[in-house]
């Protein structure tokens, strides 16, 4: 067996050298006799460099995951540390009417479509009553070829939907509470399970549809503006992260899920990246948000250390990055802008960066011609 050309890459940091081998779920590795066997010249870097670690093939937390769960995760591998891809958030009241935006700028279409499973009113931003349409609309996108992630403002276990943000998204537990929360068989136990049993419904779906999903749960838990925030210690936030891995892969057999741990950009009154992580077993990809500290080096490096190999991400942004932030920066393996696409030239230029893949540059999709794409509601 033979490695296609530039499907392997090397890193150096300090003393530790790392060869990472590509998987390419498209390409896999091919029988053309020019270029050098891998078994050859892997066996040839370890011997003149023994601090080799290869990675090839990346394990899943989920040691179940889906092929297509698989695939995926794989590519992520393949394209970090050379290109990001371009994601965009599209709220469930706007469907993915912020996909032509985007193409209307820029002329392309970003590669990761993201929504939220919401737990507004109906009719509302984030309306519960678009689960079904979010569901619909993901399935189709991925047949168009978009990468889909998704999350869920989750409401807490004291409250039923639907509420408003402030009252509910960004409220607090008490410690008792908190302490019903995370243990089995009390009232806010079983009424958590309730809450996250519908959500797993519409995931399960997907896993029928084999659509695989980068799954971002409780998100920013290191500020504390959300009532999943700042829960330290080990039955803090890293309990509850692990229920829901425990309930959705676990209980509900979800395998198409890939567990993205994404944290808050650190900054002033926010924890460490590290402070709440629940473990490498319970993760795929780490990933921050960025609003306010203009991706700075710290934040990334930061992240780097804590995902220890695994790929890294800009789970939302404010403004997307710049296309020389992202040479500086180039292990990012996606970003998501959160808000409306801007006219900035900057932003156009990112999504002209020959570093950052569009929708038209992923291996599985061939555009023919320009498409257009409508909320399933018109």
């Amino acid at each position: 067996m033979y490695l296609s050309k530039n499907r392997f890459s090397i890193y150096h940091k300090e003393n530790h050298i790392r060869l990472k081998v590509a998987y390419d779920p498209t390409l896999h590795l091919h029988p053309n006799p020019s270029p050098m066997p891998i078994t050859r010249l892997l066996i040839t870097l370890l011997l003149v460099f023994p601090c080799f670690s290869v990675a090839q093939h990346p394990v899943p937390a989920d040691s179940n995951a889906s092929q297509e769960a698989r695939d995926l995760l794989g590519y992520l591998y393949q394209i970090s540390g050379d290109q990001t891809l371009a994601g965009q958030h599209c709220p469930p009241l706007l469907g993915s009417s912020r996909l032509s935006v985007v193409h209307r700028h820029t002329q392309k279409y970003p590669a990761v479509f993201g929504q939220d499973f919401g737990f507004s009113y109906p009719g509302y931003w984030d309306g519960i009553n678009f689960r079904q349409r979010i569901v619909d609309e993901a399935i189709q996108r991925h047949r168009d070829g978009f990468i889909i992630t998704l999350m869920w403002h989750a409401v807490p276990p004291t409250m039923d939907e639907p509420v408003t943000f402030s009252e509910a998204i960004q409220s607090d537990l008490t410690d008792e509470e908190w302490e019903q929360l995370i243990t089995p068989g009390t009232y806010l136990n079983e009424k958590w399970k309730s809450q996250v049993d519908v959500i797993a419904w519409f995931l399960k779906q997907l896993d029928y549809a084999k659509v695989p999903v980068l799954w971002r749960p409780y998100h920013e838990m290191n500020g504390d503006w959300f009532w999943w925030g700042k829960k330290r210690g080990p039955d803090g936030y890293v309990r509850l992260y692990q229920m829901l891995y425990e309930r959705l892969v676990n209980f509900h057999g979800l395998h198409n899920l890939l567990w993205v741990y994404n944290t808050n950009e650190v900054r002033e009154f926010v924890d460490d990246h590290s402070e709440y992580y629940p473990g490498s077993e319970y993760v795929d990809i780490v990933a921050t948000d960025v609003y306010a500290t203009n991706y700075d080096r710290k934040n990334y490096e930061a992240l780097l250390e804590l995902a220890d190999g695994k790929p890294i991400a800009i789970g939302e942004c404010g403004s997307i990055p710049s296309h020389r932030t992202l040479r500086r920066q180039p292990e990012w393996a996606w970003f998501m802008h959160w808000y409306d696409p801007d006219m900035e030239s900057s932003f156009v230029a990112t999504y002209q960066s020959e570093n950052v893949l569009t929708l038209a540059d992923l291996p599985w999709v061939d555009l023919k011609e320009v498409r257009q794409h409508f909320p399933f509601i018109r």
